[in-house]
């Protein structure tokens, strides 16, 4: 069970009418779609609207949460794949191409 938060002086900062007890959580419920990317909509008070699109960037792996804890950064994930690449027999490593 988590501790409730709490400021410098001790006491909880969270205010009494915004209890969350019995409220169910859903663990990773929009980062499927976070990982394709979304649109980030702002509106002025002017009536415009600012509106920006967020797409990972080319090549950018996105790790699930079990696979993160054996590998918690790009070192350690580069690492163990360049082991598996290494495993796999010469022939198939890189399609040999023919000079005409």
């Amino acid at each position: 069970m988590k501790k409730p938060r709490t400021t410098e002086q001790g006491q909880d900062d969270l205010r009494p009418e915004y209890d969350f007890t019995g409220v169910p959580g859903v663990r990773g419920k929009y980062a499927k779609a976070l990982r394709k990317g979304y649109t980030r909509v702002v509106h002025q008070k002017d009536g415009t609207k600012e509106i920006t699109y967020v797409r990972p960037l080319d090549g950018s792996v996105v790790l699930d949460p079990d696979v993160q804890t054996y590998f918690p950064d790009a070192e350690a994930v580069n690492q163990a794949l360049r082991g598996l690449i290494a495993l796999i027999p010469t022939k198939r490593r890189r399609p040999q191409q023919t000079t005409e």
